[in-house]
């Protein structure tokens, strides 16, 4: 098998490659968006058609929720048009393409999980243009998978593990918002579950939504990662964690510019049921993340 990744120089786009790295039975080639602007379509068709793979993996992305207010063109110039152009170029080619969409394609007001058909409504311009984009692919492309994940966390990139471990380090007291719900999500589990997933794909294209088990709020969350931190080496983060009095707020007392979803709990066992997988904890995944930061100190 052998996989065209996408934005490469992102946080899920980094996962991908640690992890390809580590696995000889797949032959990849990544693109940064300096080697590949998915943007431009005939960029696209020119990286592809010679590369030639037998999925490509798009992991580009505008991911900054509140910039995305005021950078609306931006947002989807990268979140729609880009997929679009990978959609085009692909089914000239016949392959496949997977793609990442969000959570914040729905409006949170769901009390339980939301499933891959419950009806979408965006709060912000980042859920709409990601939610444009998966209505393009699906528009052009038959052969798709675009997988909705929330709340992804990595050694790599920006993500909020990163920066509770920061913002703990400098502070004794922290407000997090606790009245927003979702599931956390490792990029390196995304990967791993991927890769089980490509060669059992038979004709099982569509949209799933990938998150790891268990919601809770950001606050719990929080209260999650700097527990686990000491426990895995109670020295090490005695000495860069201050923090010891964390509180938590309602989102009002948090304002952003984007408005996020009160609840961004995902379903995923139609993911599960039609590929027969079995999703590990966050928990798991986040000891892993931490232990990464700590080695890469």
């Amino acid at each position: 098998m052998k996989l065209l990744i996408t934005g490469a120089a992102g946080q899920l786009g980094k996962a991908f490659v640690s992890e390809l790295k580590a696995n000889r039975d797949i032959q990849f080639s990544a693109y940064s968006r300096g080697d590949l602007d998915v943007t431009c379509v005939d960029e696209a068709q020119t990286v592809i058609a010679r590369e030639r793979p037998d999925f490509v993996i798009n992991t580009s992305a505008y991911t900054q929720v509140d910039l995305a207010e005021s950078e609306k063109e931006n947002a989807y110039l990268v979140n729609e048009t880009g997929p679009a152009n990978l959609a085009e170029v692909c089914k000239r080619l016949d392959i496949p393409l997977v793609h990442f969409s969000t959570d914040y394609v729905f409006d949170g007001s769901k009390q339980g999980p939301w499933l891959e058909d419950d009806p979408t409504a965006p709060l912000g311009i980042y859920g709409a243009s990601k939610l444009a984009g998966e209505k393009a692919i699906t528009q052009i492309h038959s052969k798709h998978l675009i997988f909705r994940t929330s709340w992804v966390f990595s050694e790599y990139g920006h993500n909020f593990v990163k920066t509770m471990l920061h913002v703990g380090s400098m502070r004794e007291k922290m407000n997090v918002v606790d009245d927003q719900i979702g599931k956390p999500t490792s990029a390196r589990e995304i990967v791993r579950l991927i890769l089980q997933i490509l060669p059992k794909i038979e004709n099982h294209w569509g949209i799933y939504n990938l998150a790891q088990p268990q919601a809770l709020s950001w606050y719990s969350f929080a209260q999650a990662i700097f527990a686990q931190a000491r426990s895995l080496d109670k020295n090490y983060w005695s000495n860069h964690l201050l923090v010891s009095d964390l509180q938590p707020i309602p989102s009002s007392e948090y304002p952003t510019h984007a408005q996020r979803p009160a609840n961004s709990e995902l379903d995923t066992s139609k993911l599960e049921n039609t590929f027969g997988l079995t999703i590990k904890p966050w928990q798991d995944s986040l000891n892993e993340t931490i232990g990464a930061l700590q080695d890469h100190d």
